[in-house]
């Protein structure tokens, strides 16, 4: 019985959205729910390695939203991220 908790926050690692699942939920559903409503002028995202996913990827890409989320590694076809972008989720952690 655990739980995660899922934000969505600004450039200075402010929370805009949170999102509570039950701890064996996969980050998925986590994410389907607050990246389906990001403000307009969104022009980047950055996530952990639970977020990788194709469908997150081109859900971000039909809106002109550049991924920048690590690829787990047992991904065959590793999809490129700027690591210096990346290292800014410790304002999120």
């Amino acid at each position: 019985m655990n739980s995660k908790l899922h934000a969505v926050c600004d450039d200075q690692g402010r929370p805009v959205r949170l999102h509570l699942t039950a701890g064996q939920v996969s980050d998925f559903r986590g994410a389907d729910v607050l990246l389906a409503d990001l403000p307009d002028e969104t022009e980047e995202v950055i996530g952990d390695r639970g977020y990788d996913s194709n469908q997150i990827r081109l859900s971000l890409a039909d809106r002109n939203i550049t991924a920048c989320i690590q690829p787990k590694k047992n991904r065959k076809s590793k999809p490129p991220y700027n690591w210096h972008l990346y290292k800014k989720r410790h304002l999120i952690e």
